[in-house]
């Protein structure tokens, strides 16, 4: 547990002193000086709370007393010492201003609110002014800035600054402004004085430039109150200076101040033709230089997006702007062609959301084509110097990004340009080609050649990092067809072919066509979704899977050329993208072509764990002809690692086309993925590493293990055979014992639908797109958890005694995983959604505790989870269908039908659900810390030596809450405490194994109790208050105590609280306390920390 500066004070404190009382030379202007960045991280720090005090053993107060001894201690030294002296005791106070986040409400340590001997401070600082000569008063009027929030109440110290304004020190002066600005950030009537002594000042013909320079910025400092702005200059007054009358100079200033008040804010004003024109007309304006030129376009642009209904489209010079964007030469620090280009997109999409002012300009598709055909050319300009002269420019790659990101928003805007975009990346494709043609034909210098082969890969995974986010948009929007597959496949062909690109590249693009994105679109148009691979000459059924193959020759050469590095993010880019053939075969070549432990180990996991996919890939194929497995041996795959648990499949033999053992397929799927995590959990046994890995793959594991359970359970029952009866070969009670088992594996299955959504809401750095994937996989769950369940739907089924206790009855279980599903799919298929509630009656409605979901939880479904959402449609219908079967006919006859129909259902269900692609999110390579918070506590009691109390007692606690790994975006954090009367201490052995905190069975339940609670905190005003709560769990012999606590954080992301759990009615023995946090970031999202510590034992004896 890390030291707050309150701890530290007095040994702060104490070297202070002694530095201030050394002989030797510099000793004391060290000693102020060390002290500068302690005031700055003892300023960020909220002041401590009694926890603080309890866990640092601190007298209350005493923080305060050693910070105000320093502060006068300081003051004294700045009294008494030399010049040098006084310098340093400035910068200490200087450096501690500039770190604060001006108006903000300051609440460091030199506020208003801390700072005890005020007059005594200002005394001592007011002697030197008084006393000193110019430079002694400039260092004081300084100090007097930076003691602002406090030194603004003195009439004596105001006017003292004030009265400096006009000094004949230029020092002085200067530092009485630098005070004035500081006064103004903190005072509400300070700055409407300074406004009309500043205008004075800056009007004076006898003022120096510096001090109008120092004046002029102390504008900004002036806040933006109505008051203030009824005095300013308006706007249109600086625009009257861009006529061309005026010198080149005072344009130039202008400008200048216009982006500098439109960086601080939006300004609101009337925009009438003459100041549109002045900005386009300093556009061409040779004369100018092109930053200021640039400055011009970022102003225009400022006005365009806010203003742009309230424009006449006569004012619009569009052709000027297109002019730019075409001519203009990249600039040092500002791409005035970039600016220009940025411009006219944003118009086209302002035009769009506003479609009666775009006639004449904007929607007309040949202004379009002309911008679109501009960026590629401009990419190509950009380009060209690069692949001759073989040199990386970083600013040059840096616009390309930015084009790249244009032609995004456009085509997010105007769909009907895909075609033309992809036609325009192709022709770029060509003419690079061209461009190599000519190097290698008249270009002797080979390095060169090499160095602009290099520029040319960079650009290349550019564009296909645009291609990929293109393709993931276009199917988000579901435009992808028949014509956008085919370009994009003639793309990829002209990457494929020919030496232009390394085989890193060829195979990264290759895979791009394997994606679901695109071929699944490809199968929804085309009844032939066969495709011919002439190299094996096998006839292939799957798209995917023959594309896969196709990529597999490329990745062979990227292992055969020895590109370690390029190989690994192949085998990371064929996992995201679901190409395990290729993946399971990189990574096992991979884990002996490395020397490090830690890095065999992850090559490892990730080998066994695309070896578990890639089983279920191979016995998925609709046709598992041995061509298929012919190929795979030509191409040195693996494949005696899928025989052991493919067996069944009998993969040597030619014409075997039976339905394989999807059960020992799933089982062996299953024991390669818990190899997987345990591989990891043996390797990195220290700290939290790889905690989204091995939560992944954990979850993962629970998936499989529920299918292979389901199917098990169907196997013992002979529900194919229409004839076969149940009475007679089954046995009712035996039925009802197979049915029971399901709906058990169903609750197993929605409850790893929510562990899903938890993983989603606990890594604040997680991808868009990995969010996405993750929570496809909770609706895939929630899906199979919906169906294995479906007894519950169908009335006068033989199911009862299914629940276990009251809380769980039927009508409970029936609504819980409705409502699980019916959320799911609210935004993406609102009409099976409604069909979903409709299967319940409202007076069945669960407790609202148990349908929260955090704010940035709302499902955001992936498009390429329309699958399972088409599934979802298929198995919602069947079900209700069944139920108003059952509800018409009530004979032994009828329902005996209808459970066969229903088992039926499921297993056909489960059947379609494991043909859909199991997609790992691209997060899943992340391998930075994790990112976390850390529990510390300490019974608050003096008389107890550690956490120990006495039977009827209640347990008090001082709490530090820390994160980990994580840049403070929140001051706030809450956790939840929780303790149970079967909360018995694990043995010593079991705790040395490592804490993992999501295979808690509590985890997902306490999220949504502590969500509820932040959720009624936020909305009242006091946030400081802690909940304790007493109830019965899902046992009812299983009580618990519950205690919520809020957090404030310091600057280092520790803060310190206080809670109490009633446990006076537990037995005597050791009890671990499980404990939850979360945080709410400043755009109110709720997100879940993972615990990286466990919680702490207590003892009642």
């Amino acid at each position: 547990m890390e030291r707050n500066s309150a701890a530290c004070a007095m040994q702060w404190s104490i070297e202070l002193e002694k530095g201030l009382r050394s002989k030797k030379p510099g000793r004391s202007a060290e000693a102020i000086l060390q002290f500068g960045q302690r005031l700055q991280q003892w300023s960020r720090e909220p002041e401590p709370s009694s926890a603080a005090h309890h866990l640092f053993d601190l007298i209350p107060g005493e923080d305060r007393l050693f910070a105000n001894a320093i502060l006068l201690r300081l003051a004294d030294t700045f009294r008494l010492g030399d010049d040098h002296i006084r310098r340093c005791v400035v910068k200490v106070f200087l450096s501690e201003y500039r770190c604060r986040e001006k108006r903000k409400g300051y609440k460091g340590l030199l506020s208003k609110e801390r700072v005890e001997n005020q007059s005594e401070l200002l005394t001592r600082v007011k002697f030197v002014f008084d006393n000193g000569d110019g430079n002694s008063r400039a260092l004081a009027l300084v100090i007097f800035g930076c003691w602002a929030d406090f030194a603004k109440d003195s009439a004596h110290v105001r006017y003292l600054v004030l009265s400096s304004f006009v000094s004949s020190h230029a020092l002085e002066a200067k530092a009485a402004l630098f005070a004035a600005g500081c006064f103004c950030e903190v005072s509400d009537d300070f700055p409407c004085i300074v406004l009309e002594l500043l205008v004075n000042l800056m009007t004076s013909s006898e003022t120096s430039l510096p001090i109008k320079l120092a004046g002029a910025r102390v504008f900004s400092k002036m806040g933006y109150s109505y008051s203030i702005a009824n005095r300013a200059y308006k706007v249109e007054f600086l625009f009257s200076f861009l006529s061309q009358e005026n010198t080149i100079r005072v344009r130039t200033t202008t400008l200048r101040c216009l982006c500098f008040i439109f960086s601080k804010g939006l300004c609101h004003f009337s925009v009438g033709p003459n100041l549109v024109q002045a900005l386009f007309s300093t556009l061409d304006e040779p004369a100018l230089p092109s930053n200021i030129q640039c400055e011009a376009l970022w102003i225009l642009r400022k006005m365009l997006l806010y203003m742009l209904p309230s424009l006449p489209s006569n004012i619009l010079d569009l052709s000027k702007l297109l002019s730019i964007a075409e001519n203009a030469s990249p600039s040092l620090f500002m791409s005035k062609s970039l600016l220009a280009t940025r411009v006219l997109v944003d118009m086209s999409i302002k035009f769009k959301e506003h479609g009666d002012l775009g006639s004449g300009l904007f929607c007309s598709s040949p202004t379009l084509s002309q911008l679109i055909s501009l960026i590629i050319n401009r990419i190509t300009l950009l380009m060209k110097p690069l692949f001759d002269l073989g040199q990386a420019d970083v600013v040059a790659l840096k616009e390309v990004n930015n084009l790249l990101y244009l032609l995004l928003l456009m085509v997010g805007e105007h769909p009907e340009l895909i075609a033309l975009v992809l036609d325009q990346i192709s022709t770029f494709i060509r003419n690079i080609s061209n461009m190599h043609d000519i190097i290698t034909t008249t270009q002797a210098d080979i390095l060169r050649h090499e160095k602009g082969m290099a520029m040319r890969l960079k650009v290349a995974c550019k564009l296909h990092r645009f291609l990929l986010t293109f393709l993931e948009n276009l199917s988000e929007a579901g435009t992808i067809n028949m014509v956008i597959y085919d370009k994009v496949k003639l793309l990829v062909k002209q990457i494929c072919e020919g030496n232009l690109f390394d085989c890193y590249t060829q195979t990264i693009y290759s895979l791009l066509l394997h994606s679901r994105v695109i071929w699944h679109h490809k199968l929804d148009e085309s009844e032939d979704s066969c495709i011919f691979d002439r190299n094996s000459g096998m006839l292939l059924d799957n798209c995917s899977v023959g594309q896969e193959l196709v990529s597999f020759k490329f990745a062979k050469k990227v292992l055969a050329e020895n590109m370690n590095w390029s190989a690994y993010k192949v085998g990371s880019f064929s996992v995201c993208q679901g190409a395990w053939f290729v993946a399971t075969f990189i990574f096992q070549q991979l884990i002996t072509q490395v020397h490090s432990e830690s890095c065999s180990c992850w090559l490892k996991s990730l080998f066994q764990f695309a070896c578990s996919e890639a089983k279920l890939t191979l016995s998925l194929s609709k046709k598992r002809s041995s061509s298929l497995v012919d190929w795979l041996e030509t191409m040195e795959f693996p494949l005696s690692l899928l025989r052991k648990d493919l067996g069944e499949m009998d993969l040597d033999g030619a014409d075997n086309l039976n339905e394989p053992n999807y059960g020992k397929v799933l089982l062996g799927a299953y024991n390669s993925t818990c190899s997987s995590k345990e591989t990891l959990e043996t390797a990195f046994t220290v700290g939290q590493s790889f905690c989204f890995q091995k939560w992944f793959l954990f979850l993962r594991a629970k998936v499989l293990r529920a299918v292979v359970d389901v199917l098990d359970t169907l196997e013992t029952i002979p529900f194919v055979s229409e004839s076969s009866s149940i009475n007679e070969e089954v046995g009712k009670s035996f039925m009802v014992q197979c049915l029971q088992r399901i709906v058990q594996i169903s609750l197993r299955l929605k409850r790893i639908a929510e562990e899903f959504d938890l993983v989603g809401a606990s890594f604040i750095d997680i991808d868009n797109k990995s969010a996405k994937i993750i929570s496809g996989l909770a609706l895939s769950c929630s899906l199979v958890a919906f169906i294995t369940g479906f007894t519950l739907f169908v009335p006068n089924l033989p199911t009862a005694s299914i629940a276990r206790c009251p809380e769980s009855s039927e009508n409970i279980l029936r609504a819980y995983l409705v409502q699980n599903l019916a959320g799911r799919l609210w935004q993406t298929d609102r009409k099976t959604s409604e069909k979903l509630c409709q299967l319940i009656d409202l007076r069945e409605q669960p407790d609202k505790r148990f349908c929260l979901l955090s704010g940035n939880q709302v499902f955001n479904i992936s498009s390429e989870a329309r699958e399972v959402i088409v599934l979802c449609s298929h198995a919602v219908s069947r079900i209700a269908c069944l139920k108003i079967e059952a509800a018409r006919e009530q004979s032994e006859e009828n329902i005996t039908g209808i459970i066969k129909d229903g088992l039926k259902l499921t297993f056909e269900i489960l059947m379609k659900w494991m043909e859909i692609p199991f997609r790992t999110p691209k997060y899943f390579f992340r391998l930075r810390p994790s990112i976390g918070s850390e529990l510390f506590a300490e019974n608050v009691s003096e008389a107890t030596n550690g956490l120990h109390i006495s039977p009827g007692q209640h347990l008090s606690l001082s709490l530090c809450l820390q994160l980990k790994n994580l840049p403070l975006q929140s001051t706030k954090l809450y956790c939840m405490l929780r303790c149970g009367v079967s909360s018995i201490e694990e043995k010593e052995e079991q705790c040395r194994s490592g804490f993992q905190a999501w295979e808690t069975d509590e985890m997902v339940e306490m999220n949504k109790e502590l969500f509820r609670y932040v959720t009624e905190s936020e909305s009242t005003s006091d946030n400081t208050m802690n909940i304790n709560k007493r109830g019965c769990g899902i046992d009812d012999d299983r009580e618990f105590v519950n205690s919520f606590v809020c957090f404030k954080l310091n600057e280092r992301g520790i803060g310190f609280s206080r809670c109490s759990l009633d446990v006076s009615g537990f037995p005597t023995g050791s009890y671990r306390i499980k404990w939850h946090s979360c945080c709410v970031d400043n755009q109110s999202n709720y997100w879940s920390l993972l615990p990286l510590n466990a919680g702490p034992v207590f003892t009642i004896q």
